[in-house]
């Protein structure tokens, strides 16, 4: 975590997001790349959780935006709103992870494949910083 925004809490959790969601719509790639003949079913459903995670890390970029233009007099409503916004970002990666187990071990073809496997668990390790950082910060603010 880049902790140089010291007290300008929304900076440093959207920033964190950003970065986690992007991640994780890239993870979704490299399962697709790393298991050539995974069945259809999870091949679609790592496309639709690409989708998803993009539009999340898309709409944490915007508010980075409105963050940087408010010029550090962040409103109760704008701050209200990140922490909502990350929350759901928090639990997308709750439930992201959960799809990531159901593929390691439900997947014949990830089975088969040892690789893949650590893959899938360093991805899943990457997936639970990002929350441990979101309910750091999250619990912070209450």
């Amino acid at each position: 975590m880049q902790f140089y925004y010291g007290n300008q809490m929304p900076l440093r959790v959207l920033d964190e997001t950003e970065f986690w969601k992007q991640q994780e719509a890239e993870h979704t790639v490299v399962m697709r790349e790393l298991v050539t003949n995974l069945e259809e079913t999870y091949v679609a459903a790592l496309k639709r959780w690409k989708v998803e995670l993009e539009a999340s890390h898309q709409h944490v970029r915007r508010f980075i935006e409105s963050v940087i233009r408010s010029h550090n007099t962040i409103s109760p409503a704008l701050h209200k709103q990140v922490l909502e916004l990350v929350s759901f970002c928090l639990q997308e990666s709750v439930a992201f992870i959960q799809f990531c187990r159901q593929v390691k071990n439900d997947s014949s073809a990830v089975s088969d494949n040892q690789t893949a496997k650590v893959v899938i668990d360093h991805i899943v390790d990457e997936s639970e910083y990002f929350i441990g950082i979101a309910q750091t910060i999250l619990y912070e603010q209450t």
